[in-house]
């Protein structure tokens, strides 16, 4: 199976904004909303093997986090012209049948994606309370079909770092997974 790894955006960045639909809800969810709230956003999809494996440690986490403060969105960038199960109805089904609490967005225009330079599902940024960018990466080293345990650790570590304000190695791994799916003609140039 291959894989892409993300981007590793700059640390310090300011979170790009976004004003998606909430899949779920249908309500509007805006970067705003979470003003002064250490957040989290995820790119992940349904049909990416490395998020199936990983996706009930997603919900996991936000449940663990939510209660301390953090903020979690998911956003779906994919193009569901050629992966229709990552269009809005199959991200609200994935969250419902996983158990995601927190937001699940569209982002049919793919710009929101660009704005991160999200490359890969999942793709991870965490973001301070003032929304500088603290973590970007992996999960943890756990993948398809390896005898690693899915644990989370290495977000879980930057989290709580980033919760009790203390400081994060800069020494971060990439994540890897799927490539986010571009519409023809709109994959940017850090793509490929």
């Amino acid at each position: 199976m291959a894989a892409t790894q993300s981007t590793m955006l700059e640390l310090g960045t300011h979170a790009p904004d976004f004003s998606l639909t909430d899949t779920v809800t249908g309500k509007t969810v805006s970067r705003n909303d979470f003003a002064g709230q250490p957040l989290l956003v995820m790119f992940i999809c349904t049909h990416c093997p490395y998020v199936k494996h990983v996706e009930h440690e997603l919900a996991k986490l936000a449940n663990d986090y939510a209660p301390q403060g953090l903020a979690v969105v998911a956003i779906g960038s994919n193009d569901p012209e050629s992966h229709p199960a990552d269009n809005p109805e199959g991200l609200k089904a994935q969250a419902e049948r996983v158990g995601f609490k927190f937001p699940y967005l569209f982002d049919d225009t793919q710009d929101v994606a660009k704005a991160y330079t999200a490359a890969c599902t999942p793709d991870f940024f965490l973001f301070d309370d003032t929304h500088a960018l603290a973590y970007r990466g992996r999960l943890d080293d756990s993948r398809p079909g390896s005898d690693t345990p899915v644990t989370g650790k290495d977000l879980r570590a930057a989290i709580t770092a980033v919760l009790n304000k203390q400081a994060i190695s800069q020494e971060q791994y990439p994540s890897m997974g799927c490539n986010i799916k571009w519409k023809a003609g709109n994959e940017p140039a850090y793509y490929g």
